[in-house]
C-alpha cells in the first residue's frame, strides 16, 4: 500500500459512524451472505468473535504506517487462520466484505469521498 492509501484507510476507519459491535455484525452478516460456506468456520456465539475482529482491525489499521510493527501480528494471525481451515481463496471474499462494511459504516458522505479517492487494495491479503 502507498502512504496515501494507508492514510485513506486510517482516516476512514476512524470515521466509521457505527459502533464497533454493529460494524462487526454487519461484516459477518455480509460475509455469510456472500460466502455462506464460511459460516461453518465460526462459533455459534459470535459475540467474542466480533470483539476479536474489531480489536484486531483497530490494531492493524493503526500500524499500517509501520509495516515492521504490523507484519509479525498479521503473519501470526494468518498462520492461526490456516489452522481454522482458511485457504487463500477466502482472503478476497473477506476483503470484499470488509470493504463493503467500511463503506456502509462511513455513511453517505463518507462513501462518496471513499469512492472518489479510490479504495485501496486491502482485499488482496496473502495467505501464509
Amino acid at each position: 500500500m502507498t502512504p496515501k492509501q494507508v492514510a485513506l484507510v486510517q482516516d476512514n476507519f476512524a470515521k466509521v459512524v457505527l459502533p464497533s459491535e454493529a460494524a462487526a455484525v454487519l461484516f459477518y452478516d455480509r460475509l455469510f451472505d456472500i460466502a455462506p460456506q464460511m459460516k461453518a468456520m465460526f462459533p455459534d456465539d459470535m459475540i467474542e468473535q466480533c470483539r476479536k475482529l474489531m480489536a484486531t482491525l483497530a490494531g492493524l489499521v493503526k500500524g499500517l504506517g509501520n509495516l515492521e510493527q504490523v507484519l509479525p501480528t498479521a503473519s501470526a494471525l494468518a498462520k492461526r487462520h490456516v489452522g481454522y481451515g482458511v485457504k487463500a481463496r477466502h482472503y478476497p471474499v473477506v476483503g470484499a466484505a470488509l470493504l463493503w462494511t467500511l463503506e456502509k459504516g462511513l455513511g453517505d458522505d463518507g462513501r462518496r469521498k471513499w469512492r472518489m479517492r479510490g479504495s485501496p487494495p486491502i482485499a488482496r491479503c496473502p495467505a501464509t
